[in-house]
């Protein structure tokens, strides 16, 4: 029964129209990110009518969560690509190693750096870009995330397998409940017993790990070829290496994402309160126009690393020309609306003329980057799904801090808060013109199906 299911999986993977196949497991992966935006953009909604500096503490534990998801990323798409590859070639077992191997080091992760975070709160929260005036929120909310950092951590590993495997219905039964439950917690703890941004955190945190028991579900019920226990955990050090090396890039684009936020915050941070809630207001809602597009290249990975491991690399390139011109399309209606409805999205958010004002220049030009994010991103997610870390770590880093830090510095010392708001634009389009030759060069050099494929050594 299992071989039939290996085999039945191997043929849907492999033999299914590349459009039709990348768009099955991209809807429910779409819907999940979705979701889970949705939940992120309602604690920021449900915050910010609590006052601006709480508004502003948002922005700082969105650093935070940014730093655990780098963690959870890292061992999820390093067990998922190598999940998906090894399927491919149909070795079930090592499967099952990088699958319980990547869940117990990500819990592990978590467990760390809420520890370390409760014990360095304050400092913690100072780096992040905390104001005097944002800091008590701040403590307040992020006490909750430390302590949940666990559980989100290891859902990351979770979603990730399970996307690997063309599973992501699983996924995203997982964490819509979570963010359905998120919503309705915030709206209950906020409002209703009072508990302001206290309640927030202690939703998050309640939500985060129903949402891992719904995940972990699947791997106990055998609904999948992978699974999560002890006695496959690795007792060899190159298998660790292997899943840290495949996942860097996600550690890479994460973790910068957290300096890169940490550092918007100060240097908003001279231009008030209002601007570091401007511009965590804005970071929400690009990331919510953007999901559309990121569930597609989350549904083309498992396409891409499932074929290249069986040697189909024609169907690797057309899942990624089909992918890009997929996200062009959504991100430039995104776009459009991100700019003609910027004024009545800001002010949904937060009725401060002050974060209106800085808000809505912000999210206009923004929006303008989500024609460059389709290129950085699906070809970080092509190079990553089949073993090229080093390219991928590569593009991670360009756009999340290589470039990004560098322009928000400059720029912001050069023409202030204009510079601070125009930043992510402009890295991004740098991004974009540095992935798409590194790409073209890749896909012309992949062989006929079938036929060996060895790029391990150049970097470009």
């Amino acid at each position: 029964m299992e071989r039939d299911s290996t085999q039945e999986q191997y043929e849907e993977m492999t033999q299914t129209p590349v459009p039709k196949l990348v768009l099955r497991l991209a809807v429910p992966t779409t819907i999940s990110m979705l979701v889970t935006s949705i939940y992120n953009m309602a604690d920021t909604l449900f915050v910010s009518q609590l006052g601006t500096s709480v508004s502003g503490a948002t922005g700082v534990v969105f650093a935070l969560m940014a730093v655990i998801n780098a963690f959870g990323f890292m061992f999820g798409h390093g067990a998922g690509s190598n999940i998906s590859r090894k399927l491919g070639a149909h070795d079930v077992e090592s499967a099952r190693v990088f699958a319980s191997t990547s869940f117990f080091l990500a819990f592990l992760a978590g467990g760390c750096i809420g520890i370390l975070g409760l014990l360095f709160h304050v400092p913690f929260m100072r780096l992040l870009g905390s104001t005097d005036s944002i800091l008590p929120y701040a403590l307040e909310y992020s006490t909750w995330i430390l302590i949940s950092a666990p559980a989100m951590a290891s859902s990351c590993v979770m979603n990730n397998i399970l996307r690997y495997e063309g599973k992501a219905f699983f996924a995203v039964l997982g964490l819509a409940s979570g963010g359905i439950l998120n919503i309705f917690g915030d709206m209950f703890l906020i409002f209703e017993l009072n508990l302001g941004v206290r309640g927030a955190g202690i939703s998050t945190a309640v939500s985060q790990y129903i949402s891992m028991a719904i995940l972990i579900s699947p791997f106990f019920r055998k609904k999948v070829q992978s699974r999560i226990h002890i006695r496959y955990m690795t007792r060899r050090l190159s298998d660790v290496t292997n899943i840290i090396a495949t996942g860097f890039p996600s550690l890479m684009r994460q973790g910068l994402n957290s300096i890169s936020v940490m550092i918007l915050n100060q240097c908003s941070a001279p231009y008030g309160d209002a601007a570091i809630a401007a511009m965590s207001i804005v970071t929400r809602v690009i990331m919510f126009l953007f999901c559309i597009a990121l569930g597609i290249g989350q549904g083309f990975q498992p396409v891409s690393a499932f074929n290249y491991g069986a040697k189909k690399y024609s169907r690797v390139r057309e899942a990624f020309w089909f992918s890009i011109r997929s996200n062009l399309a959504v991100m430039s209606v995104s776009a459009l609306f991100g700019i003609v409805f910027a004024a009545p999205i800001v002010k949904m958010f937060r009725d401060d003329p002050a974060v209106i004002s800085i808000g809505i220049t912000a999210l206009r030009i923004q929006c303008i980057a989500l024609f460059f994010m389709p290129f950085s991103l699906c070809g970080n997610m092509l190079f990553q799904s089949i073993g090229q870390s080093g390219k991928a770590t590569f593009l991670s880093m360009i756009r999340s801090g290589l470039v990004f830090i560098p322009v928000l510095w400059i720029l912001s010392y050069l023409i202030g808060l204009f510079g601070i708001q125009t930043s992510q634009t402009i890295a991004d389009g740098i991004a974009a013109a540095i992935t798409i030759p590194m790409v073209v060069r890749f896909l012309r050099r992949m062989p006929e199906d079938g036929e060996e494929f060895s790029n391990k050594s150049g970097f470009l």
